[in-house]
């Protein structure tokens, strides 16, 4: 398995205990690396990525609320929510990462962690805010 799946698996595990706890995102990475042996590297992409979902989760929420239109986010399960968070904050903020790629990581760590239909909804969701932000681009003036 390659560090950034690795990472991702950290990320998510550390975005699931914030769903349950109202602590700093620092000390949750920190308390999720204690109880899980994971390198320095897998640790430094997974702080970017567990950071990068926490400063932007208004943002991020919200275009996941817009695009599954008829699941509420409280609705969808914790550990898929965490999952489209990531995905999605990668897709939005993270150009080294190609969107195909996002979108397939985030489907078979759905399929990982969710339920037997997760990885089909997810795909669902994470393929309309790929297309929509196509579609913002290709109304941006040249």
């Amino acid at each position: 398995m390659g560090k950034r799946r690795r990472s991702r698996e950290l990320a998510i595990k550390v975005l699931f205990h914030l769903e349950f706890s109202r602590d700093d995102p620092a000390i949750a990475f920190d308390l999720v690396c204690d109880n899980f042996r994971f390198t320095e590297d897998v640790q430094a992409f997974s702080r970017v990525l567990v950071f990068g979902v926490c400063d932007n989760l208004k943002e991020l929420d919200g275009l996941i609320g817009k695009t599954s239109k008829n699941w509420r986010l409280q609705r969808i399960a914790k550990v898929d929510r965490c999952i489209l968070r990531i995905a999605a904050y990668e897709l939005l903020y993270r150009d080294d990462i190609p969107p195909k790629v996002s979108i397939n990581e985030a489907v078979d760590l759905a399929k990982k962690f969710g339920a037997e239909e997760s990885g089909a909804f997810i795909n669902g969701i994470l393929d309309k805010i790929y297309n929509t932000l196509i579609d913002a681009e290709k109304s941006l003036p040249v």
